[in-house]
């Protein structure tokens, strides 16, 4: 019970940092429109999968937690498609592609969490 305790705390602070890092790399992205609104879209997206899994722990039921677990999924899948629509249009400044990648791979790999957990929860129904 112990390991998945920490577990757990992990990867909460897994999502917190990733979260942070999302909002410090949005902030230093240019202004044009098009970035405004994607920036506005990935704000919500990606700060969606940390308030769903922390919210998560206050579920009153098996079903209630994996719905949020659910919908934290589907903000990482929306997050993915952001981050890779800044990448392949280009609009990305140099200095920072890097870092775009570095937090595409950080999303699919939490959103893979998420499906792995989602899947183990319907086998134990």
């Amino acid at each position: 019970m112990l390991d998945k305790k920490i577990i757990k705390e992990k990867f909460r602070s897994r999502i917190y940092r990733y979260i942070l890092r999302l909002i410090k790399f949005l902030v230093r992205l240019p202004n044009s429109p098009v970035i405004q609104e994607i920036k506005k879209q990935l704000t919500r997206s990606g700060t969606s999968i940390g308030a769903n899994y922390f919210e998560s722990e206050g579920a009153s039921s098996k079903k209630d937690y994996q719905n949020f677990f659910t919908i934290a999924l589907k903000s990482a899948n929306e997050s993915k498609f952001w981050l890779a629509v800044l990448i392949d249009s280009g609009l990305v400044p140099g200095e920072l592609i890097k870092e775009c990648n570095e937090l595409l791979e950080e999303t699919k790999e939490i959103a893979n969490i998420f499906a792995s957990s989602i899947l183990t929860m319907k086998r134990k129904r």
